[in-house]
């Protein structure tokens, strides 16, 4: 399909005024970050340091971005064993009820974040009976992050040949031997983007942390919510801000590039030269 230039030309109009829309927001905080004016007056009548040094000084950051990091790293591990059990399940296997159970796991994270953050309150609190911790706080982002691994490994799973575990099986391979030699290597980097993307989501998930946390606990954007509005923080809210955007780009990015098409054809022929060895 060609477009002519005055269609190439709108269309280039409309996607640079809607992503001006999107970021100019994140770069006016970006800016704010470097302002010398602690009301932020724009334009900048000067640029500092001053405020990142006292991000980086303070002790309730540096243990906020800690306790972030923690539960991320948890709870992305947690989704990896979940997410890839659960898309083997229900690639590889036809059972009663599958389907249900498929709308199931991606029910969580379609639904708003404070429905599950009200859930998950109710069933810690009243049912289970379970103080609020960092604990919960790791259960309830595994339930969503989960999601992200299994629609990345599901995915890779229905682009993959079925017949290279039949013959790693014919050829004597154990059930756990099929999948290290040739299962996961066609799931590797499926795994590693779902895990990337899984710890961006937990990394700056709010909503339903402020549902599931403990008193005495704090996450970076639980930190930056409570320091939001108060004017002696408001300049080092913006560096914190910056350092989480910087943080959730990343993994974001890396999660695209490992998902591309290329990537699951490379590790597509890996896989079938393991078969012989598997044996």
């Amino acid at each position: 399909m060609r477009l002519s230039k005055s269609a190439k030309s709108i269309l280039g109009t409309i996607t640079g005024l809607v992503l001006l829309f999107i970021y100019a927001p994140l770069l006016l905080v970006v800016v704010n970050s470097f302002n010398a004016d602690r009301t932020f007056g724009w334009p900048p009548k000067g640029f500092t340091l001053e405020w990142w040094g006292r991000a980086f000084e303070s002790t309730g950051v540096r243990e906020a971005i800690v306790t972030s990091l923690w539960v991320a790293v948890v709870s992305t591990v947690i989704s990896l064993v979940l997410g890839t059990l659960l898309s083997l399940a229900l690639q590889r296997y036809k059972f009663f009820g599958r389907e249900v159970v498929n709308l199931l796991v991606i029910l969580p994270i379609a639904l708003p974040g404070i429905v599950t953050g009200i859930a998950l309150n109710n069933m810690f609190t009243t049912i289970l009976g379970v103080p609020l911790s960092m604990w919960t706080v790791i259960i309830a982002h595994a339930t969503f992050c989960m999601v992200t691994v299994f629609n990345n490994v599901i995915a890779r799973l229905r682009r993959t040949n079925a017949r290279l575990e039949e013959a790693s099986a014919d050829l004597g391979a154990g059930l756990f031997t099929t999948f290290w030699l040739v299962t996961f290597p066609q799931l590797r980097s499926a795994l590693l983007a779902g895990g990337l993307l899984a710890f961006a989501l937990s990394f700056d998930e709010i909503i339903v942390t402020t549902f599931t946390i403990g008193a005495g606990d704090t996450t970076l954007p639980i930190w930056i919510l409570q320091n939001l509005f108060r004017p002696n923080q408001a300049p080092v809210v913006n560096v914190v801000a910056v350092v989480l955007i910087v943080i959730s780009i990343v993994p974001i990015w890396l999660a695209q590039r490992l998902s591309a098409d290329s990537v699951g054809a490379t590790t597509g022929r890996k896989a079938a030269k393991a078969v012989v060895p598997a044996a």
